[in-house]
């Protein structure tokens, strides 16, 4: 039999691919960059092939080097979830799930203990990821996404919850602009994005507004640093109706407009086929399913 390559080499490659860049796989496996591109060189040496390229500054993978990177993926997964398996015994065992910051924070996370005290012998792990439709991550049993349902051959998809956009903002800012009257009062606030501007713009248009002011304001890179400023009266957000549902009906966040924007996403669940069977899965996503249709 072919010699395997080292478990940390294929690791580095997998994270590597999901990522792009060097860091960011260091950051995750907890390595220097220096030995995350020593272990991608070995690898590649190992193997015969290239799997890098070098574009300026910048280091990508070639395609027999994605191709690659894909199969490894497969493979650390299947590893994963027969490791689980074979150490359950009835729904017992390891769970780790992925999940959009925002959706674990404000919707997973104050009910998960439900889940628990119906199975006490599962050990839980929730991760985030770095893009909010990620399913790449090998060690993740199942993933809640928040994106679109195509391109994913290998997985099995649930629709959970469509989504729709409205300004949202705290009691304190909201009289700080006498209540907004009018959709044209928000050209004097401070808006607030996630990443981009594209659901501002897409509201903006629909209010008849000037689209060039959805550019103005704070970007973020994280959904819970959005509300969090939001929170803090730094500004107005565009905020998802179903997972600041809670914090709306509460008053510490409200909503100055009735008109809302339907997001082309929607937040989906995501697993694996070859982790369906995994009694801790099928009891989580039971579960989840239940707590889904109460809410």
């Amino acid at each position: 039999m072919a010699r395997v390559p080292s478990t940390q080499a294929l690791r580095a490659l997998e994270s590597f691919d999901r990522h792009g860049t060097v860091w960011q796989a260091a950051d995750e496996l907890s390595l220097t960059r220096s030995a995350v591109s020593h272990q991608l060189r070995l690898l590649e040496r190992e193997l015969g092939f290239p799997l890098l390229n070098r574009v300026g500054t910048r280091v990508e993978l070639t395609e027999k080097g994605r191709k690659y990177a894909d199969d490894v993926r497969r493979a650390l997964s299947m590893i994963a979830s027969s490791a689980s398996q074979n150490a359950a015994e009835g729904v017992s065992g390891t769970l780790t799930i992925s999940s959009p910051a925002g959706f674990a924070s404000s919707w997973l996370c104050p009910k998960v203990t439900g889940f628990l005290a119906q199975h006490p012998d599962v050990s839980l792990s929730i991760v985030t990821p770095r893009r909010l439709d990620d399913t790449g991550n090998p060690n993740a049993d199942l993933f809640v996404i928040f994106g679109h349902d195509e391109g994913r051959a290998d997985m099995t998809l649930e629709l959970l919850q469509q989504v729709s956009f409205t300004p949202l903002c705290s009691p304190a800012y909201l009289n700080r602009f006498d209540g907004f009257p009018t959709p044209k009062s928000l050209l004097g606030a401070t808006l607030l994005h996630l990443a981009d501007e594209d659901d501002w713009q897409q509201w903006f248009r629909r209010a008849g507004l000037p689209q060039s002011h959805a550019h103005s304001g704070i970007k973020f890179s994280d959904m819970n640093l959005v509300y969090a400023a939001t929170y803090a009266s730094q500004g107005i957000s565009m905020g998802d109706e179903f997972i600041c549902g809670d914090a709306m009906e509460k008053g510490q966040l409200v909503s100055p407009f009735d008109l809302t924007v339907q997001s082309t996403k929607a937040y989906y669940l995501a697993i694996p086929r070859e982790k369906e069977s995994h009694p801790a899965v099928a009891a989580f996503h039971a579960w989840l399913r239940a707590e889904m249709l109460v809410d």
